[in-house]
């Protein structure tokens, strides 16, 4: 088997803030149907859904590779939709930081080397 792309399904308990939030970070949303919208930035992708059960999002962790950490950082921060952010934290592998969307999802948003 050879794949081509994989793409998360991400929870919103409120739909309209959650497409708020991820176009707030630089990703284009694009209409699939009422209940699903397609989140793109480069070549990567992801559907959020008008779904939401509280044990799912609360424990859903995505990995978000940037280029830039601190650009990543600071449109984090701007967000009014983030429930909680931490500071870049300098690792072995690179940088990270861990926001959570307005639902409870986890995204490790690192820049990997240094």
């Amino acid at each position: 088997m050879k794949v081509d792309d994989i793409r998360v399904f991400i929870p919103s308990q409120d739909f309209e803030k959650s497409k708020a939030f991820y176009q707030g970070l630089g990703f284009s949303g694009e209409f699939v149907t009422d209940d699903l919208h397609l989140f793109e930035n480069g070549q990567c992708a992801f559907f959020l859904q008008r779904f939401y059960n509280q044990q799912l999002a609360e424990n859903l962790m995505m990995q978000l590779c940037v280029l830039d950490i601190q650009q990543a950082h600071d449109l984090a921060a701007s967000s009014k939709h983030a429930k909680k952010l931490t500071s870049i934290q300098n690792e072995p592998w690179g940088k990270v930081f861990y926001l959570w969307g307005p639902c409870g999802e986890l995204w490790h948003v690192t820049q990997l080397g240094h």
